[in-house]
């Protein structure tokens, strides 16, 4: 689960408290609307972040309800809680992209993880950097697998008021999943990597714009969620889980075209106002908890204001590239999060798919003619659909060269551009020759995360029976996790 704000203490809320809430927010909404215009905030030195969702296993390689005991064990302030019990998270400190820092930041995370997987293994736990565990079934995405934090029971009962009724949940994919959930459990299944980018209030909109059109090259490369509940389903099967999962909204208001809390998006941008403005216009209050500080006393004094019911309320809305604002040693900054990728499968391999994401998106931010007055934002919804469906497989299109497999574009048109990006923003040439070379690797052994665990699944099953089929998951899972701590990039990894 997302952020969603602070711990949250208040546990009923009232009509008063949403119209309390309702009129706070759009205060909030006034004093950035002013910020903005007089340019507040700190950007000098783009600055880049990196989170990462993992699981936890047992020995038998089902999902184990133990994150606070982990997080005891591990005692890092680096490592969180998330939604489900068998969820942890990591959340790295904000560096420069240039220079060597990628390297350092692979060195730092897999020391980091290498620690925390030996301490979680000593009370019986293992941590497992994956899209969706293979593992999962029904019964492990009940009530009882939420988190202790109050937030996540508060948000789970308030998405469930909004809806009125469970939730159905149905994926037509390889196979055909149909189920039903009474809480937001499911959602705990989907583990992902969020990579952010600090920019300037002028830089936001084409930053987000290219990030849109460029959301399914990602999870083309860089799928890794083909199973749940046992069944073979997308590529990326997060995308229509998480959709589906979060949805507040019951068919009589789909029907009537009312936006979802997880979508792609309806158009290209022209300031981060506008995705702000939308939340407050489209979306009513999840968590509507009202904090004592007046922004705009706070700003009329020469401070900056947290805005603390915007953001909350931007943390209950999930779009895949979501705009950010935050305050750090007291200075305003936004940002742009990129949510589009699962977690995994590799370290390397996490640190690829953010190099081939930055750097297209320095190159496309800074062309004549942007790729979003190119390309129909239609299109890249399509990409993105396809891709999640499809993974490497998937046919996408682009301006100039139409539908053409993704492997095709990558290798042909947008390796290069990453390259060029990555060198404009001073990285290091070994290391983006490093990185990029993993993607380009991957796009001509046609092999990612989904495809690696598809294949190594068909073998296992077929040379297993009448092993039954939660076994194979199991043993396929089984050696996903002894190929993820060799840190060797998965299309390298033997079926």
């Amino acid at each position: 689960m997302e952020d969603v704000g602070d711990d949250v203490e208040q546990t009923r809320f009232t009509g008063a408290d949403r119209q309390r809430y309702r009129a706070k927010v759009r205060r909030c909404l006034d004093v950035f609307a002013r910020m903005l215009g007089e340019s507040r905030f700190e950007f000098d030195r783009p600055m880049t972040g990196l989170e990462v969702e993992l699981n936890l296993v047992n020995t038998d390689c089902d999902p184990a309800m133990r994150n606070g005991a982990v997080l005891s064990a591990i005692a890092n302030d680096q490592f969180q809680t998330e939604l489900g019990q068998f969820n942890i998270e990591i959340n790295v400190p904000p560096r420069e992209i240039g220079g060597d820092n990628a390297a350092r930041l692979e060195d730092e995370l897999r020391a980091g993880l290498n620690d925390a997987e030996k301490r979680a293994a000593d009370i019986g736990a293992h941590i497992v950097m994956i899209g969706m565990l293979p593992t999962l079934t029904p019964d492990d995405l009940t009530r009882d697998a939420i988190s202790g934090n109050p937030r996540y029971a508060l948000l789970n009962e308030q998405i469930f008021e909004a809806r009125g009724e469970d939730l159905h949940i149905a994926i037509d994919g390889v196979e055909r999943l149909a189920t039903t959930a009474d809480t937001i459990a499911p959602e705990a299944a989907c583990t992902s990597v969020q990579y952010h980018l600090q920019v300037s209030p002028a830089q936001y909109a084409s930053t987000w714009n290219a990030a849109q059109a460029i959301a399914g090259v990602q999870l083309a490369v860089g799928a890794n969620s083909p199973f749940f509940f046992g069944k073979q389903l997308w590529r990326e099967t997060r995308v229509p889980l998480f959709e589906q999962a979060t949805d507040t909204r019951p068919d009589e208001l789909k029907a009537q075209g009312v936006r979802p809390r997880v979508w792609f998006g309806d158009g290209w941008i022209t300031s981060i106002f506008d995705q702000f403005e939308e939340n407050v216009r489209y979306f009513p209050a999840l968590l509507p908890v009202v904090e004592d500080e007046d922004p705009v006393e706070v700003l009329e004094r020469g401070d900056t204001p947290s805005l603390a019911e915007l953001r909350m309320h931007n943390g209950t809305i999930y779009r895949w590239n979501r705009p950010v604002y935050d305050v750090y040693r007291g200075a305003p900054h936004l940002r742009v999060e990129n949510r589009v990728l699962p977690a995994g499968p590799t370290v390397i391999d996490v640190l690829a798919n953010g190099a081939l994401y930055y750097g297209l998106l320095r190159t496309l931010t800074t062309e004549d003619r942007p790729i979003w007055t190119r390309l129909s934002f239609t299109a890249a919804q399509d990409n993105f659909e396809t891709a999640a469906r499809h993974g490497i497989d998937a046919q996408l299109y682009w301006p100039g060269l139409g539908e053409v497999p993704a492997t095709e574009l990558v290798l042909r048109k947008l390796l290069p551009m990453a390259h060029e990006g990555l060198a404009s923003w001073g990285v290091d040439a070994a290391v983006r020759d490093r990185l990029l070379g993993v993607i380009e690797a991957r796009c001509l052994a046609h092999t990612n995360g989904a495809e690696w665990q598809a294949r190594m699944f068909e073998r296992i099953d077929a040379s297993t029976r009448p092993l039954d089929r939660r076994d194979a998951l199991r043993e396929m899972l089984r050696r996903y996790i002894e190929n993820m701590h060799t840190n060797e990039p998965v299309h390298t990894w033997a079926l």
